[in-house]
């Protein structure tokens, strides 16, 4: 399924719980929130993340050092990453993404998939 919301669109509170993290988006949209608040409030982030960073935020898919193999971060940190970025939300949830951590020269993966998540032992 293809997430999809305009960065024009306003930034707004999803007060119910199930509508913000269990409705068809899979809480994608309320990631994306998240990282548009956090724009915001952080524009030393944005600058990180802009330069192509990868940073630990709260959800798995950041990278806080060099390291040897891929990692695997979740669609839900593509999001927040996509709010920071000032970019519109644009996600298939059947799909993966990779990026490479400019920082640290780190590939991330970033998947719904449970079962890469689950086995995945790094950090952030």
């Amino acid at each position: 399924m293809r997430v999809y919301k305009s960065i024009s669109d306003p930034i707004i509170e999803i007060l119910d719980y199930d509508e913000r993290i269990n409705g068809p988006d899979r809480g994608l949209i309320n990631a994306w929130f998240v990282g548009r608040r956090m724009a915001l409030r952080d524009p030393d982030l944005v600058a990180r993340i802009m330069d192509g960073e990868l940073p630990v935020m709260a959800v798995k898919g950041g990278i806080k050092e060099e390291v040897k193999v891929d990692k695997i971060g979740s669609l839900w940190y593509l999001a927040t990453w996509q709010g920071l970025r000032g970019e519109d939300l644009d996600i298939d949830t059947e799909s993966e993404y990779s990026m490479v951590c400019s920082r640290f020269n780190v590939r991330v993966v970033y998947t719904f998939d449970l079962r890469k998540l689950g086995k995945s032992q790094d950090e952030g």
